[in-house]
């Protein structure tokens, strides 16, 4: 999608285009996860517990996993549309979870980078959305109910 894409906004940046959307420097931070892991941590806004950086040996991923518990889901850090997310119950699972969803992301986005995240059963998912514009008006567009998805896409 070009509206999330960062280079499509710095184009528009550096032509003169004014982007409805976040800069291209935001779109650039929240489009890899585990920065705005980072970033969010950093805010003093809650996040999900797991690693606080990418994980790629399997043995880090075991030691995450005992730290955090059972189950937990894997994520590409540039990844989106739950593409290469994958959830292990078990130390069993948790290779071929690391392994696949690592060569998901590699294939997807062209980058292997992956990390490692408590698996939130039956979450709800909800958006808050909020337009500002330069001259300082913000307007909040209430809740969006996102918890119905099919494969970790929304349908509603």
């Amino acid at each position: 999608f070009l509206a999330q894409n960062p280079n499509f906004a710095y184009a528009c940046e550096q032509v003169g285009i004014k982007f409805i959307g976040p800069s291209s420097r935001v779109l650039e931070l929240m489009g890899n996860k585990i920065a705005a892991r980072r970033e969010m941590d950093k805010a003093h806004i809650p996040i999900v517990p797991g690693a606080d950086g990418h994980v790629s040996a399997f043995g880090d991923a075991v030691n995450f996993a005992k730290d955090i518990g059972y189950p937990v889901i894997i994520k590409p850090s540039g990844g989106g549309g739950g593409i290469g997310m994958i959830v292990a119950n078990d130390e069993k699972e948790l290779q071929n979870a690391l392994e696949s969803s690592q060569a998901l992301a590699t294939t997807n986005f062209g980058l292997s980078d992956v990390y490692i995240e408590k698996y939130i059963q039956h979450p709800r998912h909800i958006e808050i959305q909020i337009l500002a514009d330069s001259q300082g008006n913000v307007i909040h567009l209430g809740e969006r109910e996102c918890s119905i998805q099919r494969r970790y896409q929304k349908l509603i």
